[in-house]
């Protein structure tokens, strides 16, 4: 007797399962197809994406390679331009005077524009400052130094310290004031602009 319940109970089970699956088969084929869709378009991305890179790569090493070959004209614009920045980040390690005559050169580039022209005058002046005059540092600095100059904050910490190299104490103070009175002075540039102006009280040129 207990085998025929359970195989009515079977039955019962088939039966709800079989409407189950008539009622809602379309939605799990749909969603498993989906699933499987999504999947397979990501991993097309995911192949797309490596071969850009790969190609980006393969781009901006061959503008480099263009670029330490002096042939800087035969590169992308774009890939150009960023190969002659890492030429001379890597210049700046082994030979200075070299890496500091490239970044003039893009400083003096006005088809980067005022930005990267900026960035190459103030990677210059931190080659530079220990040992020039602050007239050089001044003509290539103050332009970056100007509001609204994205790089500004780093100039003008560049000319105050090279002000107080060169025993310019009142040119110093007047950088100084600069870093002080912009909201937008980050608190590293500030904090090491009010050390500066200490040194300066304390050498007793206030």
């Amino acid at each position: 007797m207990a085998d025929i319940f359970h195989e009515v109970d079977e039955e019962v089970r088939r039966e709800r399962l079989k409407k189950l699956w008539d009622r809602y088969s379309i939605y799990v084929i749909g969603g498993a197809a989906l699933i499987v869709a999504v999947i397979g378009a990501w991993r097309g991305y995911e192949y797309w994406q490596a071969k850009q890179a790969a190609a980006a790569g393969a781009a901006f090493e061959s503008a480099l390679s263009l670029s330490e070959a002096g042939k800087h004209d035969e590169a992308p614009a774009g890939y150009r331009m960023l190969a002659r920045f890492r030429a001379a980040a890597d210049l700046a390690q082994a030979k200075p005077p070299e890496a500091v005559k490239t970044y003039d050169e893009l400083a003096a580039d006005t088809s980067l524009g005022t930005t990267l022209q900026d960035l190459a005058a103030v990677r210059a002046g931190m080659l530079v400052v220990d040992n020039a005059p602050l007239s050089e540092m001044q003509r290539r600095l103050d332009p970056a130094s100007a509001p609204e100059r994205s790089f500004r904050h780093t100039a003008r910490e560049l000319l105050a310290l090279s002000a107080w190299r060169n025993h310019d104490f009142a040119a110093a103070r007047r950088y100084i004031d600069m870093i002080a009175t912009d909201a937008e002075t980050p608190a590293g540039t500030r904090a090491r602009a009010e050390v500066l102006s200490a040194l300066i009280a304390a050498d007793g040129k206030s």
